[in-house]
């Protein structure tokens, strides 16, 4: 039995995709050269690895052991690269990041950035997802680190502090909410919305907490930024829950009103979940001490 780095890279890619094209992409091969490198795994192997289904594909028995397996030499691999970072520049590293929605738009480029440029041979994938799906990610080796809300379940998981991240209401100036000094989302639901696209790891989250009160957002438009939210809230289109951080920033330029919300959610504690920080390549391990220096 002989597969190369590719074929596991492929075959990881694959399963946490759970599409072959997906994984075909992400391991930047055709999807003609990704199907038959994974037809030969098989062949060789004389068992299938991926059972395949009408909305894609899911890992065998044999699959999943050998999931576990490609994880454990890759990672082994990452480490390796880390620690002779020094010795072969030429070597790159990379480090995979999960992030909700508050964290990947308001906190992470500007904390990414001086350290980016600090690393020059170290690549950081970021990927946007809701905080449970993160916990679940990384707790399953799918990622070296993801950032969370305090909600979310990280037992088994250590966790390091990042930010404290406020959500609060943003209404035109003229809105009949924006003569108050606060208020609550449920007050809110009874209003037209300005949103984000449904697969956005925020507008998950808030469309989870109008369900609990047995209500549904009234969404006008869906737009994908913050910035863009801001300035269809401020042209009267609807009002809308964002973080204050971009409520602020927009406020120099929208004729917005920002208002407090009075719900206890509505004021989040992010954290950064891994799986054990000594057990990361040290490279990964680098960035995540970065990440958790509290702000100056």
């Amino acid at each position: 039995m002989r597969f190369d780095l590719t074929d596991l890279r492929l075959f990881l890619a694959t399963v946490e995709a759970g599409s072959i094209t997906r994984g075909a992409d992400r391991s930047a091969l055709a999807l003609a050269s990704a199907s038959a490198r994974i037809r030969g795994m098989e062949e060789t192997l004389g068992t299938p690895l991926l059972l395949r289904g009408r909305r894609g594909v899911a890992p065998s028995p044999a699959g999943r052991v050998l999931a576990r397996h490609a994880r454990a030499v890759l990672e082994q691999l990452e480490r390796m690269s880390g620690e002779l970072d020094d010795y072969a520049r030429g070597l790159r590293g990379q480090v995979r990041v999960l992030s909700n929605t508050s964290a990947l738009s308001e906190f992470l480029p500007d904390v990414l950035a001086p350290w980016l440029t600090e690393h020059p041979n170290v690549d950081v994938e970021l990927e946007e997802r809701p905080s449970h799906a993160i916990v679940e990610a990384v707790a399953a080796g799918h990622a070296d680190a993801g950032i969370v809300a305090d909600w979310a379940p990280t037992a088994g998981l250590e966790l390091l502090p990042f930010r404290l991240d406020r959500l609060v209401l943003v209404a035109p100036r003229e809105h009949p909410l924006a003569a108050r000094r606060a208020v609550a989302f449920e007050e809110c639901l009874r209003f037209d919305f300005v949103g984000q696209p449904e697969d956005v790891a925020m507008q998950g989250h808030l469309s989870g907490h109008a369900a609990a009160l047995r209500r549904k957002l009234r969404l006008r438009v869906r737009v994908p930024s913050f910035d863009a939210i801001c300035r269809l809230v401020g042209a009267g289109v609807g009002i809308a829950v964002v973080p204050r951080t971009a409520a602020e920033r927009a406020r120099r330029t929208a004729p917005i009103r920002i208002l407090p919300l009075t719900d206890a959610w509505a004021e989040r504690r992010l954290g950064i979940c891994v799986r054990s920080l000594a057990g990361l390549p040290p490279h990964a391990r680098r960035l995540v001490e970065h990440l958790a220096q509290p702000k100056s």
